[in-house]
C-alpha cells in the first residue's frame, strides 16, 4: 500500500519506549548490574522444540561454501559464558529473532531485556522483577504455584495426571498431539485455559513448573519434583520467563539431546548444540538466577495497546 513506508507507532509511543529503556538502565545502574553486548549471530541455535530458529549463511575468508549461522532467540548462552568467566551480575537489551511467530503478541523480531544475578534463586529474582515493574507504575500482588494455577483452570494435576487425560482435555479444545507428547499437551492447555486468566488488574507470578517444562531451570527433588522456573503475566500475556539456572553441564547436554530427539520426531530438524556453553558450565557457572523480559509486550501493557504492532515503529508487515 502507498502508506506502508510510514511507522505504525506514534511519536508518543516511540518516546514511551525511549523512557522505558532509560528507566531500565537507571534501575540496573543503581544495583551495579553491568550492561553487556553479545553477538546476535551464533554457530549454535536454540534446541527448544517450541522455538523455530531463523538462520543465515555467512561467507568469511576461508569458507567459500559459507558458514551456517543462527540469529539468536535469546542472548542467554553467551551471557552464561560471561558469568562463568566471573564477570558478575549482568544485563543486556537486544533484538532477538524467532521464526513462525507472528500475531497479536508475537513478532519475528522483538526486543528483549535479559539479566542475571549470581547468588539469587528464582524467588529472589521474582523480587527484583517486581521492583522493576513497580518503578514503572505497575503492580504485582500475587504468586501462585504452577500446579495450583493449572489444576484450578484445567481440572487436572499437570504432574500426576495420566497422559490420556491430557489428550482428552486437549481434544475437547480441538488440539491433537500425534503421537501424544506430554510437555506439548501441558503447554497447550496452560496457554489456552490458564494464561488468559492471569494478571488481570495486577500482575501475577507463576512459579515451580512441572519438570518436563523445566527448559534451562534446575529441578528441585521432592514429591512432586518441580522445576525452579517462573513466568510473569500481565493482562493474560506472558511478560517474563525466569530460572534458577541449571549449572550441570552433563544434565544440560542431556536436555539438548532430548530436545533434538523431539525436534526430529516432529520433523523440524536437529539444531546444533552450543558446545561453548557446555564448556562454560564445565568450567563452573556460579549459582544464579536469570530472567528474560519482553520489552514490546511490557510497552503494550504500559500503553494499554491490544496488539504488539502498535508499539513498534515498523512491525514485520512494514519491514
Amino acid at each position: 500500500m502507498a502508506d506502508d513506508w510510514q511507522p505504525v507507532a506514534s511519536r508518543e509511543s516511540l518516546a514511551r519506549r525511549a523512557e522505558l529503556l532509560r528507566s531500565i538502565r537507571r534501575f540496573m545502574d543503581e544495583r551495579s548490574i553491568l550492561e553487556v553486548e553479545t553477538p546476535v549471530l551464533s554457530r549454535a541455535g536454540a534446541t527448544d522444540p517450541n522455538i523455530r530458529n531463523l538462520a543465515t549463511t555467512a561467507h568469511p575468508p576461508g569458507a567459500p561454501d559459507g558458514t551456517p549461522l543462527y540469529l539468536h532467540t535469546s542472548p542467554e548462552f553467551a551471557m552464561k559464558r560471561l558469568l562463568a568467566a566471573g564477570v558478575g551480575p549482568i544485563y543486556q537489551i537486544t533484538r532477538v529473532f524467532r521464526d513462525a511467530e507472528l500475531g497479536r503478541v508475537h513478532q519475528l523480531e522483538f526486543t528483549m531485556l535479559e539479566w542475571y544475578r549470581p547468588g539469587f534463586d528464582h524467588h529472589a529474582m521474582m523480587d527484583e522483577v517486581r521492583e522493576l515493574i513497580a518503578g514503572l507504575g505497575l503492580e504485582i500482588e500475587e504468586r501462585v504455584a504452577y500446579l495450583d494455577a493449572f489444576e484450578s483452570a484445567v481440572g487436572l494435576d499437570p504432574i500426576r495426571a495420566d497422559t490420556s487425560c491430557l489428550v482428552r482435555r486437549a481434544a475437547a479444545l480441538g488440539f491433537a498431539s500425534d503421537p501424544p507428547v506430554r510437555p506439548v499437551l501441558i503447554d497447550f492447555l496452560f496457554s489456552e485455559l490458564v494464561a488468559p486468566r492471569l494478571g488481570r488488574g495486577t500482575g501475577v507470578f507463576v512459579y515451580d513448573f512441572p519438570p518436563d517444562q523445566a527448559a534451562l531451570a534446575r529441578i528441585r527433588p521432592g514429591n512432586p519434583a518441580v522445576a525452579e522456573r517462573f513466568e510473569l503475566f500481565l493482562n493474560g500475556v506472558e511478560i517474563a520467563n525466569g530460572f534458577h539456572e541449571l549449572a550441570d553441564a552433563r544434565e544440560q547436554r542431556m536436555r539438548f539431546e532430548a530436545d533434538n530427539r523431539r525436534r526430529t520426531g516432529a520433523g523440524s530438524g536437529v539444531v546444533r548444540v552450543d558446545e561453548n556453553l557446555l564448556r562454560a558450565l564445565e568450567h563452573g557457572l556460579p549459582d544464579c538466577a536469570g530472567v528474560a523480559l519482553g520489552i514490546d509486550r511490557l510497552l503494550m501493557v504500559l500503553a494499554r495497546c491490544e496488539r504488539i504492532e502498535d508499539v513498534l515503529a515498523f512491525p514485520f508487515a512494514r519491514a
